[in-house]
Order: C-alpha cells, then sequence, then structure tokens
C-alpha cells in the first residue's frame, strides 16, 4: 500500500483593505504579520477621491482627474464622501460652494449634474474604487475580488449601505463595512498584544470620528463613538477661501461663487497654503485668475488658527462626550491615536494633547493608517488570521414606534454588533388584524422628535380582544451596522419584516441635536412619555373593566361603584386631562375593582367549600 499523496498547501484568499476617503482613496495588504499598501506603477499609494468627466467622453479617475480640475472645474466631482447617502436639502448649502452642479433627483436624492447626464454620489464613488481595485490588481498581478471598505463610525444605516452600494457597482465584493477609528486602531501597532484603553482621533477631509477603544487578550472592543460627518479639512479650507475670494477685485463679469473656475481654483489655491502654514509660521498667496483678477494675500500660522479653532473646539467636544459615554476619565486612556491628513495641522495636534495629557501617535503617515488597519481585518475575514476579534458598536440608539406616539429603545446607543434584542407587544384596538410598525433612530422619548427609518405592516393577526395579540419585534443590527426588523405573531406565525436602509442619512444639525436634545429635554420627554404611558394604561383599564362587568354578576351597589369610576376616567380620557388626573383615576378605578375582585374570589371559594361539604 502506498501513503495517500499530501495534499497541497491551501493558497490563502485574497481580500484587501479600502480606505474610501473624501480626498483620497488607498488600498492595502497584509501578508504574514506585515500589511502593506498597494502602490501604482509610479509609487504612488494615493489614489485623489476625484472623477473627470472629459467633453471627448473619456471618464477620467485619480490623479488624472485632479491634474484637469482647473480647466474643467463643473466637469471634475470631488468630495462626494460628503454628500452620499444624504438628501439634496441636507446637502444643499454646501453644494452652492462646489464648482460642479449638484440637483435634487427622485425622493429628493443628490444627483451630480455633468451635461446632460446626471450622477448619483454612489456612482462617482464606484469609479474611485473602480481605480483603486485597478491599482491593487496591477501591484499584486491577480484579480481582486473582495474587499473591506472602511467608513466614519458615525456613518449612518444609509451612508453605510450607501457605500456597500458603490463597492458593489465596483464589482468588489464588500465582506465588511469597517468603521475608521477601529480600523487605524490596528495599524498604529496597537495589535491586541498588550492590553489597554485607546482614543482614536479621525480628522479628515469630509468627516471627523473619535472612538474608545479597549483591548483585552486580542478582542478590540469598541466602547463609544461620537464624531460629525460633516466637519473635516474642507472646512478648514472654506475658511481660507473666503479670505481668498475677499481678496478678489469686485468688478468681474460673474460674482465669483457663481464661476466653477474661480471657485475650483480658490480652493486648490486654500488647500495649498493650509498645508503651508502646517510647516511656516506664515505664508503668501499670488493667486493669478487671468481676466478675473489676481488676489494677493498673506496669512500668519495665528490667524488661521484663530480661524479653525471653534472648528477643533467642536472636535475635543466630541472626544469629550466619547470619553464619558464609555464611561472613563482622560487620564485612563493609555494612548491617543491620530488618523486622517487633517491631524498633520499644529493646532489639533496640540489642542489634543493639552485634553488629554498624552502626545499623539504620530509614528504611522495618517493618511495610510485605515487601509492598514483594514487590511489587517480583511485578513481575519480572509480565514488567514484567527488571531483579532474587532467588536464595533452603533452610534444612536435604535427603536420602534408604540401606541401614543411614543418611542420604545430596543438597542440602545453604544451598544456593541452585532447585536439582536426582541420585545413582545400587543395591539391596542380590538379585532386589529393589521399592525403598522415603524422603526427610528435617535435618543428622544418621542417618535416624532426622532429620525424615521422606515415602515412596514404585519397582516394576518386573527381577531382578538386588544392585548391578548402577541407580536416579538426583533430589531437586529448586523456587523456593518446595517438595521434589519421583523415581527412575528407568536399564536398564528404571520411574520413580516423589512431592511431599514432610509433615503439618506443625517444631517451634522440632526447628529448633534439628537446628541444634545436628549440631555437638555429630558424631564419634558420623560413627562411626556409619562402622558402617553398613563394614557394607555387608563384606556387599557376602561376596555377591560366594560368587558368584566358585561360577564360578571355583582351586586347593584357594586355595580353602580364599578360604573361610576369607569365613566369618571372615560371622561377624562375623552378630555384633556393631565397625567396626573388620570393616574388618580386610574387609581380610584383599581381601587373598587380590588375590593370587588376580593368580594368575588372570596364568595367564588365559600361555594366551592360548601359544595365540598356536601358531598
Amino acid at each position: 500500500m502506498s501513503e495517500p499523496a499530501a495534499s497541497p498547501p491551501t493558497k490563502p484568499r485574497l481580500v484587501v483593505g479600502i480606505d474610501l476617503g473624501t480626498t483620497n482613496s488607498l488600498a492595502a495588504i497584509r501578508a504574514g504579520k506585515g500589511a502593506r499598501v498597494l502602490r501604482d506603477r509610479d509609487g504612488e499609494p494615493l489614489v485623489p477621491s476625484m472623477v473627470c468627466f472629459h467633453p471627448d467622453g473619456r471618464v477620467l479617475v485619480g490623479r488624472e482627474a485632479k491634474a484637469l480640475r482647473l480647466e474643467l472645474p463643473d466637469r471634475t466631482v470631488f468630495s462626494v464622501k460628503r454628500l452620499i447617502g444624504r438628501s439634496a436639502s441636507e446637502v444643499a448649502a454646501e453644494a452652492r460652494r462646489l464648482p460642479y452642479r449638484v440637483v435634487a433627483g427622485e425622493r429628493d436624492l443628490p444627483r451630480i449634474r455633468i451635461g446632460d447626464t446626471a450622477w448619483s454620489p454612489e456612482a462617482i464613488s464606484a469609479r474611485v474604487l473602480q481605480q483603486v481595485k485597478t491599482t491593487a490588481e496591477q501591484a499584486l498581478g491577480q484579480p481582486v475580488q473582495a474587499a473591506v471598505v472602511t467608513v466614519p463610525a458615525w456613518f449612518d444605516d444609509a451612508q453605510r449601505q450607501a457605500t456597500k452600494d458603490a463597492a458593489a457597482l465596483a464589482g468588489l465584493d464588500c465582506l465588511r463595512i469597517l468603521n475608521e477609528p477601529t480600523a487605524a486602531a490596528l495599524a498604529y501597532g496597537i495589535d491586541g498584544t498588550q492590553d489597554g484603553t485607546v482614543l482614536v482621533y479621525d480628522l479628515g477631509g469630509g468627516t471627523f470620528d473619535v472612538s474608545i477603544l479597549r483591548i483585552e487578550d486580542g478582542v478590540f472592543r469598541v466602547l463609544a463613538t461620537a464624531g460629525d460627518t460633516h466637519l473635516g479639512g474642507d472646512d478648514f479650507d472654506l475658511l481660507l477661501a473666503d479670505r481668498i475670494l475677499a481678496a478678489l477685485p469686485k468688478a468681474t463679469a460673474k460674482p465669483p461663487v457663481d464661476d466653477p473656475f474661480v471657485l475650483q481654483s480658490v480652493r486648490s489655491a486654500a488647500e495649498g497654503l493650509k498645508i503651508r502654514l502646517s510647516d511656516a509660521t506664515e505664508a503668501e498667496l499670488q493667486l493669478d485668475l487671468g481676466p478675473r483678477g489676481t488676489a494677493t494675500l498673506r496669512v500668519t500660522r495665528a490667524e488661521f488658527e484663530g480661524a479653525i479653532a471653534p472648528l477643533v473646539q467642536r472636535t475635543l467636544d466630541c472626544v469629550q462626550r466619547a470619553v464619558k459615554d464609555a464611561g472613563l476619565r482622560l487620564e485612563q486612556i493609555d494612548d491617543v491615536v491620530l488618523v486622517g491628513g487633517s491631524t498633520r495641522v499644529p493646532l489639533v495636534r496640540e489642542r489634543l494633547r493639552q485634553l488629554t495629557g498624552k502626545p499623539p501617535h504620530t509614528e504611522v503617515d495618517p493618511d495610510l493608517a485605515v487601509a492598514l488597519g483594514a487590511s489587517i481585518q480583511a485578513d481575519v475575514l480572509a480565514g488567514n488570521d484567527r488571531s483579532l476579534l474587532l467588536l464595533d458598536v452603533i452610534p444612536l440608539s435604535l427603536g420602534i414606534e408604540t401606541l401614543g406616539g411614543a418611542t420604545q429603545k430596543l438597542i440602545l446607543r453604544n451598544s456593541t454588533i452585532p447585536t439582536s434584542v426582541t420585545e413582545e407587544f400587543s395591539t391596542g384596538v380590538d379585532d386589529q388584524t393589521a399592525v403598522d410598525l415603524a422603526g427610528y433612530q435617535g435618543e428622544r422619548e418621542l417618535a416624532q422628535d426622532c429620525r424615521l427609518l422606515g415602515r412596514f405592516k404585519l397582516r394576518g393577526i386573527p381577531p382578538m380582544p386588544a392585548g391578548l395579540p402577541r407580536i416579538a419585534v426583533t430589531f437586529l443590527v448586523d456587523v456593518d451596522g446595517v438595521l434589519r426588523v421583523t415581527a412575528r405573531e407568536q399564536r398564528t406565525g404571520a411574520e413580516a419584516g423589512i431592511q431599514i436602509v432610509p433615503t439618506f442619512g443625517l444631517s451634522r444639525d440632526e447628529v448633534r441635536r439628537m446628541m444634545l436634545d436628549s440631555i437638555e429635554h429630558a424631564q419634558q420627554d420623560y413627562a411626556a412619555r409619562e402622558a402617553i404611558d398613563v394614557r394607555n394604561k387608563a384606556a387599557a383599564m376602561v376596555r377591560g373593566t366594560q368587558k368584566a362587568l358585561a360577564l360578571a354578576e355583582l351586586p347593584p351597589d357594586q355595580t353602580y361603584a364599578v360604573h361610576k369610576a369607569v365613566k369618571a376616567l372615560d371622561r377624562l380620557l375623552a378630555g384633556s386631562a393631565d397625567a396626573a388626573a388620570l393616574k388618580a383615576g386610574c387609581d380610584e378605578l383599581t381601587k373598587v375593582t380590588a375590593t370587588i375582585a376580593d368580594d368575588v374570589i372570596s364568595s367564588a371559594v365559600t361555594k366551592a367549600l360548601r359544595e365540598e361539604e356536601g358531598r
């Protein structure tokens, strides 16, 4: 007998990590224990997140598009990450500062108008991802089909789903949507070999995130996250751009804000000025726009820092909120990690050091950190490394609207994902055969103050008295942060569900309102929620007691007392009685019916004993 032939070694599965950024995008791969970025033939790792639609029909991406941004300003699209997963009305103010046209499409979705064609942000992002994919394939010498794609931790369901859609359009199987701060912690060598608590400060071109992670025995657990999807280096540029525009001659053929060439030229000059001020204490700009005028401007670093100080403070406010949400103090943070090109601004680093009392890590290029970390997670998902486990969180609570307009939170903010929660509800009306279910996102007690995510209907409930159907509602948030809701009537097995993906995401103001309003209005929210609960309880008591009266055989004096209490409570419900009055009415009815219940039970027991004795 011959020995069986040895099976050939299994070839590791190829999965890359991709950082789809506002300004630049790139891919990285992990081979063995080391991760490396994938560079093009010129040795460049970064693909500018720009797409130019040339009049001759060519679509140019990356550096080729960036080279044409001044020649074809109204046909070169950039910073599309700030549009993805949001509504046209939300981005309207920002769109007016862009040299290309952003219009409202169906369902108020933003569309980039280039000539006669309207492009979605997802389609533009897909072009960028295709270029990143091509660069990766050239560097590796083989096809790339699967990837882990990163997003800001503060991206909501719509923005995450839109990013997955963009990956699919680019021909990529998106195995995981990974939060950027979590990826960055991996890249900085905080790889699970040493336990500790890490603060990741991620200030990119268009978004800001801060996450608090605890690392224990190779498990990365996100304790809390905060941020702003509408704050980044682009906003620093706009402050400098305003100064440049103010320095231009007033008498021009067209107002600068309506001239795509001027807008693109000024934004490009502002970005260059910002970069120079990171190394020098002052910088001078001479911008020649031909017949449109010339601008000469000298800006000191102190002037620039004075202008951006309120924006930097907004990021520090988020840092303090995330630390508090994690149940920690700043002195309990072991490491501070910087991510994103905008963290090169000296004021950002200094203010963060002053706040945390620790010098931030700077040994990894902040432009490359996220992609490097994503490649480590990609290697884990490919099955090549089983030593790490990443546990992220959701940024805002998820719940369902209940009778009276209250919100019942099922999954709380900063819950670890993936997660699933099931709670039972019932009907509020007799013989109800269908139930409308609405999912909400936010921190307030009333549905009207939270963000509606989606609606669906559960049908097929058999006619039963109110309160008898048992409807189990399950909220499931997957590893990508996408929500699925199902409802099942337990007695019949009737079931319905929906993958809740809102048509657009949360604006900066909505995120801030949801977070701050939940604290600011906590007392009135509690009072409003209590009023709804008391009213629902009163209505249920009236219905239940009326049914019991129809079935029970009570002495006339007791029947009168119950009828009187029921009518009194019913009148309160019909009017505009406050919660205190309704509660008093409920207490009175409870007292009357409790006495009767005791009498009925006592009478039944006595009757049973007599019958037993007679045997």
